[in-house]
């Protein structure tokens, strides 16, 4: 592993790496260490006892943020007759079906979340396996296969955010801007946090939420007590 840059052993400075600090104490000494030149995004990974390699242990799903991400999320939208202007009406950034398909394959992927209307899934997939390892693949489980465009653009809109567990068990998600308010940033964690107590695959034993930590963009980790959550 490659030893942190010059920058962030400053940021590491007084900061004990071996203490769970509980939720509220984290996020207050993230925002104190963030010292970019933006606004970075709050971050937050959390450890899971599963073995995504099994099905039956994929987690997989969508949480509303109480107060968003406070980032502006570009929504493709595949559709076709009235969907395409209810779409549009309700903030979709790029509407279209063959179009979009054959721009995506030439390598355009100036997008953040993909929904699709369900009679346009049989052209949606051929970009699996470009959308597929991006996580951006329109999925009926996360409610982004669905003929209610202006329902679903609308929940992004305002703050919904996608997560998958990753090969190693954890899942990563930005649930925020460093400039949020410690409690917005609270609220946002809690939620995710319930989102995935409530999503605990019925196989899995023992520890189910393993470890937590939370950081900015460029900041340091700090690990989070998983009793105070």
């Amino acid at each position: 592993m490659a030893k942190p840059g010059k920058r962030l052993r400053g940021l590491m400075e007084g900061l004990d790496r071996t203490v769970n600090y509980s939720l509220d104490d984290a996020i207050r000494i993230v925002r104190e260490k963030s010292n970019a030149k933006f606004d970075e995004t709050f971050e937050i990974a959390v450890n899971l006892g599963v073995d995504p390699r099994h099905a039956d242990q994929m987690v997989r799903g969508t949480v509303e943020l109480p107060h968003g991400t406070g980032k502006t999320v570009r929504i493709l939208a595949f559709a076709k007759g009235d969907k395409v202007q209810e779409a549009q009406a309700a903030g979709a950034d790029y509407v279209g079906a063959e179009e979009l398909v054959e721009k995506i394959q030439g390598g355009w992927l100036d997008f953040d979340r993909v929904v699709a209307c369900p009679d346009v899934m049989g052209i949606v997939g051929r970009l699996g396996r470009i959308l597929g390892p991006r996580g951006l693949m329109p999925n009926p489980k996360l409610g982004t296969v669905t003929f209610d465009m202006a329902g679903v653009i609308k929940s992004i809109k305002a703050g919904q955010v996608a997560f998958r567990v990753e090969k190693a068990g954890i899942i990563h998600a930005g649930v925020g801007k460093v400039s949020f308010e410690n409690e917005k940033l609270g609220d946002n964690c809690r939620a995710l946090l319930n989102q995935l107590k409530k999503m605990k695959p019925a196989v899995v034993k023992g520890t189910y939420v393993k470890r937590v930590t939370v950081s900015s963009t460029m900041g340091p980790g700090v690990r989070v007590d998983v009793h105070s959550v």
